[in-house]
């Protein structure tokens, strides 16, 4: 359920801890404010993968569910992994090798494939048939690499014609094969006719960015590795990019956030992602896990600090996630409730965490919402350019 809160009641709300507040953690001192807080799909475990933008993703249309009042499905990622692993190793021989290969991918992936093989859900298809209890990608991640590698580099110079049907055999025998129907709701359909059912419409996805070395309101593959496909984002300049993000939230829309995780100020097992205004150079490690127990003073992150972090690789992509709400602490901040996919015990607070507006505003790769969460002129600039 969506529950927002004009700001003129958060100071009421900041008295009402049982109700409306929450901490990051066991160990912190301070309590964070909900004024967004979205109904949002169990928290999930990608274990040992690479495979977050198919989680995040497949969690983000489960929340879309939810908005438009549908059924809770607990949808499969492993049958979107599956297709993608097929289109990136197709491309990646086309390409002579020439090309990023590897678990990783982004946000318009699981985008492809409900355009062009539909949906399955978790029951009809876990993606688990090599004798492991979790996922385990390692071994598969190791053998499809191996077997591209042979073919690009065959010496006779001359492809098969058969090794497309080994590289899908190699998933059906780690995955499991792909079924060609499904029960549900009360009858058998193909996944294309399952995801038709759910109402989930590609085209109506936008992927926005905020980089200044591509003109603002125009679209651009983001140059990070994961963009195997070279897929486009709509650029728009950062305080659009967060205004959009803030706007769609309090409009009950729940959004898919691609970010770089290495930095410092993110620390999952605390609950919270921070971008403190006095930096964490020279501290020791006690004086770095203080800086997560009491609000701290954030970053003024401005377009041209975020540009240089992402131009001298300070700024990388290696995370996809949900954000579901917006809270505020005892100073006023702002942060994002975040969805993670690392299970529900991997933390205090059920598998979620909280990012500053900071973090996000320097962090964020990509975001992926509702064309119907843009305002009005934004939306149309960004139909007219498609």
């Amino acid at each position: 359920m969506m529950r927002f809160l004009p700001t003129v009641f958060l100071l009421f709300l900041a008295g009402n801890l049982a109700a409306q507040t929450i901490k990051p953690s066991e160990k912190a001192n301070f309590s964070l404010t909900a004024g967004v807080d979205l109904e949002a799909s169990p928290v999930q475990n990608q274990h040992q993968s690479s495979t977050c933008w198919s989680f995040s993703s497949l969690g983000f249309f489960e929340s879309e569910l939810l908005r438009m009042k549908k059924p809770a499905v607990n949808l499969s990622e492993m049958f979107v992994v599956r297709h993608v692993y097929q289109a990136k190793a197709e491309k990646f021989v086309r390409l002579h090798g020439n090309a990023n290969f590897g678990p990783g991918g982004a946000f318009h992936d699981p985008l492809f494939v409900l355009r062009t093989y539909g949906l399955l859900p978790e029951s009809a298809y876990p993606g688990n048939a090599y004798g492991e209890e979790t996922i385990k990608h390692n071994e598969l991640d190791a053998v499809t690499r191996s077997l591209v590698d042979a073919v690009v580099k065959n010496p006779n110079q001359r492809l098969s014609t058969a090794w497309k049907s080994a590289f899908s055999g190699v998933l059906d025998a780690y995955l499991g094969p792909l079924p060609q129907t499904v029960e549900w709701q009360g009858k058998k359909q193909s996944p294309q006719g399952f995801a038709a059912s759910l109402g989930l419409k590609a085209d109506e996805y936008v992927d926005l960015t905020s980089f200044a070395h591509h003109p603002f309101y125009s679209f651009f593959p983001v140059e990070i590795p994961d963009n195997w496909s070279w897929e486009s984002a709509y650029n728009v300049p950062l305080d659009v990019l967060i205004g959009s993000l803030n706007q769609a939230l309090k409009n009950g829309y729940s959004v898919a956030w691609g970010a770089d995780v290495s930095d410092p100020g993110f620390n999952h097992k605390m609950g919270l992602a921070i971008k403190p205004a006095a930096g964490f150079a020279g501290l020791n490690r006690e004086e770095k896990e203080a800086l997560f127990l009491s609000p701290q003073d954030q970053a003024n992150i401005s377009q041209q600090a975020r540009q240089e972090a992402f131009d001298r690789y300070e700024v990388t992509d290696d995370h996809g996630m949900l954000i579901t709400g917006l809270f505020t602490d005892p100073k006023g901040t702002v942060y994002y409730k975040v969805k993670n996919s690392w299970g529900d015990k991997s933390n205090d607070c059920g598998g979620y965490f909280f990012a500053s507006e900071a973090f996000v505003r320097m962090h964020t790769i990509n975001l992926l919402m509702h064309q119907d969460a843009l305002s009005s002129d934004l939306k149309k600039q960004w139909q007219s350019r498609k």
